[in-house]
């Protein structure tokens, strides 16, 4: 029945490079290769083609690529080194911007509606080569005043030994994650840039969202509409030079759509906290965002009083400079469960 199914959904999408998307045994599993035919480059909008339709519940193996081989060549990789998807998305892709970023999907998730709760869990984060890189560039990073000049330097990524090899005497403990997850802004929006993120999450560059963990995204338009990348083997609290460890990873989610969790800004978790976001141009306000958006979580999920709510942020909530060079800085929230004994509305299913 799922494979009849699948041919279906293949038939009416028959535009799409049959290489791109794959059924497996499992009949809720599905792969999504990185290909000239399945990426967005540079921007999310509510008018994108879907590259794969699934159902509430299903999961995904998404591939993604990052970066551009100008820059890989001239640190040293050779062609072997780079994947052949990044090659063939860079000779092939013709409309993008107005952002650098490449992204898988989007993925249409049948039963989503506006109004709802997309749940994505990060099931899993796989590190697809062995090196990362970084750069920075005069007109951007948080201080392009000390640094009129740009530079990049590679990082050898000891996959065994899960570190990153920045100098001699210098390792990095790998812990990569996703940059930018996001669905479909408001159709009103239009097509924006995917540096800046906001209601549709995006490019949040907030490191706590590794394999394990949980972002939840409020839904704009019909079937959200997911795209991911911008892979990170690892990055500091602020991202202040622009870029992270870039790198190239896969990733399996699994979404779950929330008729009964209506959010106005994302949201997240780790095994261990509630994480709240706040993000504005100006880093006072994407703070305070982020302290109302914890105050909200705590009455509204928590039953608290708002006075109690403030004074709880206070004494046992801790914020901190998710990113500063996106447009939008963002500031993110975390509070630990292991402080409350009641169940959440924002506990897995």
């Amino acid at each position: 029945m799922r494979q009849l199914e699948f041919l279906m959904r293949s038939f009416v999408r028959a535009f799409l490079p049959l290489a791109a998307l794959t059924l497996s045994v499992s009949a809720a599993d599905w792969s999504l290769k990185a290909s000239p035919g399945t990426v967005v480059i540079g921007n999310y909008s509510a008018t994108t083609k879907p590259v794969l339709t699934v159902h509430s519940g299903d999961t995904v193996d998404v591939e993604t690529v990052s970066g551009n081989s100008g820059q890989l060549h001239q640190l040293g990789l050779t062609d072997k080194d780079i994947p052949p998807a990044l090659l063939a998305i860079e000779r092939e892709v013709k409309e993008r911007g107005p952002g650098g970023h490449i992204l898988t999907g989007p993925v249409y998730i049948e039963e989503a509606e506006p109004g709802d709760t997309l749940e994505v869990h990060i099931e899993k984060v796989t590190l697809a080569v062995p090196w990362a890189y970084n750069s920075f560039r005069f007109t951007s990073g948080f201080l392009p005043e000390d640094f009129p000049g740009s530079g990049s330097k590679l990082i050898p990524l000891d996959l065994k030994r899960n570190v990153g090899m920045f100098a001699p005497g210098i390792e990095i403990p790998l812990r990569p994650f996703f940059g930018s997850m996001g669905i479909a802004p408001p159709p009103g929006a239009g097509r924006i840039n995917s540096a800046p993120p906001w209601v549709h999450a995006g490019n949040l560059d907030n490191k706590e969202l590794v394999e394990g963990t949980t972002l939840y995204i409020p839904v704009h338009v019909k079937g959200a509409l997911f795209q991911v990348g911008d892979g990170h083997a690892g990055q500091g609290n602020g991202e202040v030079d622009i870029t992270a460890m870039e790198t190239e990873l896969n990733g399996k989610f699994r979404f779950v759509v929330r008729k009964d969790v209506h959010l106005k800004w994302p949201r997240a978790e780790t095994p261990t906290h509630f994480i709240v976001m706040g993000m504005n141009e100006e880093l006072v306000d994407a703070t305070k965002q982020a302290v109302r958006e914890m105050i909200g979580f705590l009455v509204t999920e928590k039953g608290l009083s708002r006075d109690d709510a403030y004074v709880l942020t206070s004494i046992a909530a801790d914020f901190a400079v998710t990113q500063l060079v996106d447009g939008k800085k963002g500031v993110h929230g975390m509070i630990a469960k292991s402080l409350f004994t009641s169940p959440s509305i924002t506990q897995k299913p």
